[in-house]
């Protein structure tokens, strides 16, 4: 592993360079046209088979070793949010409204870099390296599923991928076995009420006040109808009604999220939710348009995939701890790939420990210790290596034997 982890060091500032290139060139999901070029001319030039427009933005990059073996993917993300950014770095982005506040940037340099290094070793590879650079993460229905449908994992047999965490300490490897990340849903709901004069109340019906009680009423869902051991949210992240000072409204409108880890918990939320929302219009003689929208699967790694990464972490530069995390409400479609092969997704840490404040990610003030991009790669790399030459059983089984 010495020529890997040296090579990763030797392109580290390569690695820096190309995440404040994608920082400061931001684009939105399903909007991704130049970081795709990018991604695909970065491989080209490494001499590498690339397949562009993979399932829409998506781009394959092939590295063949040049002896037979496995086939081993490596996933990295390359969307950017709506969000205007707040920070004061000087690679800050230039597209207005539009940032990297989620770390996609980081991954796909994280890639790129490792893709390099591995391009040295050539020779020594027994089998198939798969770049899969993913478009569209952060909207549903994602990337992910019409990557998988045009043939992003044929032929593959095992799958990593990694989130670099922004309030995880830098230097710390997070891992979880079974359920990891939640099913992360959307509703809409349209409350129609009788608008009129703010002086004469009596003559409406008030969709903002219809609306007010529905907030209320849709937080005893997951307090009183959700056993307390079980995980879920029902959060509602935006409510309108906009108008005039004196006028009541005729109609407003809010919209949200559900998270869940157990199917029948979703669905019953799903459910819940439009009995609420009827019931809660039915008071006041109003009417309602309810939508509710699935988004990714629960993210579910696999056992000895995530024990393997688990173990080699610890023996990687740079990886002071590795625990295993607990699982978080937060979605990422990366649940649809490892409902097709083995595989596991895992956290590295990128928090600087001089940063009295760490922003979380979706935040316009959101940033990374870049040194996390080295470490990422590292466990990346390392996991590729030892996957080609003995698949997972040797470190599993010899860890579970201690």
């Amino acid at each position: 592993m010495d020529q890997l982890f040296k090579g990763l060091d030797d392109v580290f500032d390569e690695m820096v360079e190309i995440r404040r290139h994608l920082h400061q060139h931001p684009e939105l999901s399903f909007e991704e046209v130049n970081t795709a070029n990018f991604i695909a001319a970065y491989h080209e030039k490494l001499g590498h088979e690339v397949r562009t427009n993979v399932g829409g933005n998506g781009v394959l990059a092939y590295l063949k070793g040049d002896k037979p073996g496995p086939t081993v993917a490596l996933r990295a993300d390359f969307d950017a949010l709506p969000i205007q950014e707040e920070t004061d770095v000087p690679f800050k982005s230039v597209n207005d409204g539009v940032m990297h506040a989620c770390g996609h940037d980081g991954h796909t340099a994280t890639l790129l870099g490792l893709a390099k290094v591995l391009n040295g070793m050539k020779s020594e590879l027994k089998g198939t390296v798969v770049f899969l650079h993913q478009h569209a993460e952060e909207l549903p229905p994602g990337g992910a599923i019409s990557m998988i449908e045009d043939g992003c994992l044929d032929g593959v047999d095992v799958i990593f991928g990694t989130h670099l965490q922004a309030t995880m300490p830098l230097g710390e490897i997070g891992y979880r076995s079974g359920p990891l990340q939640a099913a992360p849903d959307r509703f809409d709901i349209k409350i129609k009420g009788k608008g009129g004069h703010g002086a004469a109340p009596h003559d409406t019906k008030d969709s903002i006040l219809i609306g007010g009680q529905l907030l209320t009423n849709l937080q005893q869902i997951v307090s009183r109808k959700v056993d307390p051991l079980e995980s879920a949210v029902v959060s509602v992240c935006s409510f309108e009604a906009k108008g005039p000072y004196n006028v009541i409204q005729d109609s407003a409108s809010m919209i949200g999220t559900v998270r869940t880890f157990k199917e029948e918990i979703r669905t019953f939320i799903e459910n819940e939710i439009e009995r609420v929302v009827k019931g809660t219009c039915l008071v006041s003689d109003a009417s309602y348009e309810y939508t509710y929208y699935r988004g990714y699967p629960v993210l579910v790694n696999h056992k000895e995939e995530t024990e393997f990464v688990a173990k080699l972490a610890e023996s990687v530069p740079g990886v002071e701890s590795v625990i295993e995390t607990p699982p978080i409400m937060g979605g990422e479609d990366f649940a649809f790939y490892l409902q097709k092969v083995k595989g596991t997704f895992f956290f590295t840490g990128a928090k600087n420990p001089e940063w009295e404040v760490a922003y979380p990610h979706h935040h316009p003030k959101f940033n990374i210790d870049e040194r996390a991009l080295l470490i990422a790669a590292k466990v990346l790399g390392k996991a590729t290596l030892q996957y080609l030459k003995s698949g997972v059983r040797e470190i599993v089984e010899s860890s579970s034997s201690r």
